[in-house]
Parts: structure tokens; sequence; C-alpha cells
């Protein structure tokens, strides 16, 4: 992608300057169970997005583009170590690799949980091993390209009486839409990265 590049420096500032306020942190949640994601930061000189295909046997979600991560287990000390456990189990990525920098407001999954993105930079040269059961794919997309809003396209669907707008983009082959389109979408409008 030709144009604008974006450093990891650029976006450590940015995220650190346009915290989300304490009312979205707190999100008002018809769902009480709990569950966190690792958005995964590839510390590159033009930082990555690390990102995950789900098993076409998962039960849940098949085949669907996603961040590693799931429900918070009663040993989780916190969301923050829901997201590293999980992500340590889904593609291998240890938690004392991961400089965790902050999180997103928390969304609502379809299957009724409150999902809180927790964001952390990564090694470069980490080895990811997929697990099977769970991940078909472990792919990394250049940051600046997942922050630029112009490629997520919003899709209005009605469910029980109730509007609700998903997010959808391409990247390569990869569909990336609904929970996962939506968390890089509020990553790139805390950012800033776009005029």
């Amino acid at each position: 992608m030709s144009g604008p590049s974006l450093t990891l420096n650029d976006f450590l500032s940015r995220f650190q300057m346009l915290r989300p306020s304490s009312a979205r942190l707190s999100n008002l949640s018809n769902n009480k169970r709990q569950a966190a994601v690792l958005v995964p930061i590839v510390r590159r000189p033009q930082p990555g997005l690390l990102l995950t295909q789900r098993s076409p046997l998962l039960r849940k979600h098949p085949g669907q583009v996603a961040f590693p991560g799931g429900a918070v287990d009663s040993s989780d000390a916190s969301l923050i170590a829901a997201a590293l456990r999980e992500a340590h189990e889904e593609v291998a990525i240890p938690p004392d690799s991961v400089e965790v920098i902050g999180i997103l407001p928390p969304v609502d999954s379809v299957t009724g949980f409150q999902v809180t993105p927790v964001v952390g930079i990564i090694p470069a040269n980490l080895p990811y091993h997929a697990c099977e059961d769970e991940v078909s794919a472990v792919f990394e997309m250049p940051l600046m390209e997942a922050l630029s809003l112009g490629r997520y396209h919003p899709l209005d669907i009605h469910r029980r009486g109730n509007a609700h707008r998903v997010w959808l983009s391409w990247y390569q082959h990869y569909f990336v839409w609904g929970m996962t389109a939506g968390i890089i979408r509020e990553l790139a409008l805390q950012t800033g990265v776009e005029p």
C-alpha cells in the first residue's frame, strides 16, 4: 500500500492520547457473561495486526476471522488475564511477551457475551502455532491498512425486531466482518489515523 505510513510510535502516541471515556468503557450491556479478546499489534517498523481464522469445524462462528480470545474462566484474575490465556491457547503467544497498552470499549456478541478487547504489542519474531481444533489460519494485516475507515462497509440487519449494524471488509481472501471488523473500526476511530 503506498501513501502515508504509520509507525509503532505514531500508533502508541495516538492510542494513549485518545483514550475512550470511562462512560464508553462502562458500556451498558444486556449480556452478563464476560469474554475478552487480544488485539495483537505486531512490533515492526510498519506494524501489523494479527488475526486468526476460526476452524470451519467449530460450532460457533465457524470459519470467521477473529481475534484470539474467549470466555473468562474462574481461574482468570482479570479480563486481561483471560485474553492472554486464550491467545496462548489458540496461537501460542506467550503471555509474558505481550505488552498490554489498554482496552477498548466492550462489545456485545450475538452469543450472549460482553467482549472486552485488550490491545497489546507483541514481538515480530514470535513463532505462531495454531491450535488446530480452534484455528485454521493465522495472518497479519498491515496496521495502517486495517485502520483505514474507508475499508469498512455498513450492513443493517434486523434481528428480533431490533436494527443492528454490522461492518464488512475484505483483506486478501479473508472476509472480515461482524464483531472483529467492529473492533478494528473502533480502534481506527479511537486512534484517529485518518483525517
